[in-house]
């Protein structure tokens, strides 16, 4: 009983400091037929390589990694955090 005890608070407490990374790339559609070759800024979750390859692969877009940064704490249903060079920057703003 006090191994399962055990067992549930460590996996309580473990789960208490969540994070995950946060990507911003500049995307660019090489799809010839849309005409589209003015980059698009984007923000996600998924590293480099997921990116591209959810995205159509390397045929479909190119990715340029801007900036990354990890967001921290209770991260369930929350927009990606802002990133704390933006914040180091801003003026007081809160936009992303």
């Amino acid at each position: 009983m006090q191994k399962l005890i055990t067992f549930f608070l460590i996996g309580f407490f473990s789960s208490a400091y969540a994070e995950y990374r946060v990507y911003q790339y500049s995307v660019t559609n090489l799809n010839l037929a849309n005409n589209q070759t003015t980059p698009q800024i984007a923000i996600s979750s998924l590293d480099p390589v997921s990116y591209v390859a959810y995205h159509g692969g390397t045929q479909s877009i190119k990715i340029d990694l801007l900036d990354s940064w990890i967001c921290r704490g209770n991260t369930g249903k929350n927009k990606y955090c802002r990133s704390p060079y933006h914040n180091a920057t801003d003026n007081g703003g809160d936009n992303q």
